[in-house]
């Protein structure tokens, strides 16, 4: 099982750096690269990895356009939980649950889609729980 959060964090950083198809550019055309990077990098996917992520987000903006911009927001922009309370005018908790549904929208496709990442074996999630 992986961790939706780190394929989303890394799917994040890889959309931030002007790879998505989908529409959230923040550099104008042509002035990509001429200025230095100002944050700390954070790790990046492949393009094959951001593509098929990019498709179940693409999903996920078609069935409900809220949750989707609350993804490019937590993800992609970088926006804080507290950020987004305030932005939202809703409690740190309400919007901790529509991020955690929407990851589970995106989670699914993938899982649906069948789709193998080749970061998988960095974002493996535990399974803490024996099966008796």
């Amino acid at each position: 099982m992986r961790d939706i959060q780190l394929v989303l964090q890394k799917w994040g950083t890889w959309a931030h750096e002007g790879n998505s198809d989908v529409d959230y550019s923040s550099v104008a055309a042509g002035f990509k690269g001429l200025l230095p990077s100002t944050k700390k990098t954070r790790e990046s996917c492949c393009d094959d990895d951001g593509i098929a992520v990019d498709a179940a987000v693409n999903k996920l903006k078609k069935s409900n356009s809220y949750l989707f911009q609350l993804v490019i927001l937590y993800y992609v922009k970088n926006c804080t939980l507290r950020t987004l309370e305030k932005k939202l005018g809703i409690s740190h908790n309400e919007v901790a649950k529509r991020l955690q549904y929407a990851e589970g929208f995106v989670e699914g496709c993938l899982a649906i889609a069948e789709i193998t990442l080749e970061m998988d074996r960095e974002v493996r999630k535990e399974c803490i729980y024996g099966l008796a």
